[in-house]
């Protein structure tokens, strides 16, 4: 079991820093394009709308490598308290509540991402290319499930050498 759960997360990973690589550059690339192109007084409309939904899909991939190297955005105060102490266990025990309250909120935050996209969908229009905004804002609930299987994998991969080294 732990070998599919480790070679998933590397998929992953390896997945998710490729799509973050494809938006920096895309990003970058249309960007400096749009520039160029005010020189000679044209624009391209569909640039900056689309620029931003990647910045937003390039922030859910970080947030999801971060989380996978356990350098995500978390409240370390009883794991520095325990740190002079020698009690391993206990911080197996506060790094899977930790874990699971992430997991939980991510999962809760997926659900409202989704009604959010269920509505967009209803009552959005198309922003660029034709592509309606409730697909846009689906990068929301996609985002939020990605990181939410980091942390998933997370609990399936860690040994009590890894936790106490957090």
């Amino acid at each position: 079991m732990q070998k599919i759960v480790r070679s998933l997360d590397r998929a992953l990973e390896s997945l998710s820093k490729k799509a973050l690589v494809v938006c920096v550059v895309t990003m970058l690339f249309f960007s400096v394009l749009n520039i160029f192109l005010r020189w000679f007084n044209q624009t391209l409309f569909w640039v900056e709308p689309l620029v931003r939904h990647l910045v937003f899909l390039s922030a859910f991939l970080g947030g999801s490598l971060a989380t996978g190297s356990k350098s995500h955005i978390g409240i370390d105060i009883l794991h520095r308290w325990l740190d002079g102490k020698d009690d391993s266990s206990l911080a197996k025990v506060i790094f899977y509540l930790t874990s699971l309250v992430s997991i939980l909120t991510c999962l809760w935050l997926v659900y409202a991402g989704y009604e959010f996209m269920k509505v967009e969908l209803e009552f959005g229009r198309d922003v660029f290319w034709g592509i309606h905004s409730g697909f846009l804002v689906g990068i929301i609930p996609f985002g939020f499930l990605l990181i939410a299987l980091r942390f998933i994998f997370l609990i399936f991969l860690v040994n009590e050498k890894q936790v106490s080294s957090q």
